[in-house]
């Protein structure tokens, strides 16, 4: 009865958003995040010139790190992010409903069999974060990534089933912008 009420316990605090969920990518996965690239304005937009230059460094930047799958929200500028290694490396893509949960990006991992693979996900500047943590990363700020940042690219490598995160820059650097939406 006791394991009972802690099993419940913990899974009331998980939907809550206060425990941590580890995804099982595998003891070997890696996973590339990024945020969508410049976007115009207006609701649902399709990328900038900018951004779309950045979709092709993106493609640049990972074409020989065997990516697998790529994780894409239902907005277009997720999915227009991906399109150039879509294309060019064919590399499938998956819909996930961007949310700061992240319920059903981590099933589409689960289904899509992803375990012990390198996968891109491509999300939002308010959900990277959340993220990063779920994954199992616990020294990283929760912060939102900030509007004007276009060029981060975080790499959670799991040795062992223990990720280490990297984060770096790719593409042109991200220039201030004054757009508020994520």
């Amino acid at each position: 009865m006791k394991s009972v009420f802690i099993t419940t316990f913990i899974l009331l605090l998980i939907q809550q958003g206060i425990a941590q969920i580890i995804i099982p990518v595998g003891k070997n996965g890696t996973i590339y995040i990024v945020r969508h690239a410049e976007k115009l304005s207006g609701k649902d937009p399709l990328l900038t010139t900018a951004g779309n230059r950045r979709a092709g460094d993106l493609m640049r930047e990972l074409k020989s790190n065997h990516i697998y799958k790529i994780f894409v929200s239902e907005f277009k500028r997720t999915q227009s992010t991906a399109d150039s290694m879509h294309r060019q490396l064919g590399i499938d893509t998956v819909h996930y409903t961007a949310d700061t949960s992240c319920t059903d990006l981590f099933n589409a991992i689960r289904k899509n069999k992803a375990r012990n693979k390198s996968i891109l996900i491509i999300s939002h500047s308010n959900i990277i974060q959340k993220i990063i943590y779920k994954l199992g990363v616990n020294n990283f700020p929760q912060e939102f990534t900030p509007d004007n940042e276009f060029d981060n690219l975080f790499i959670i490598r799991f040795k062992n089933n223990v990720p280490s995160l990297q984060q770096k820059k790719y593409g042109r650097p991200s220039v201030a912008g004054t757009n508020k939406m994520n």
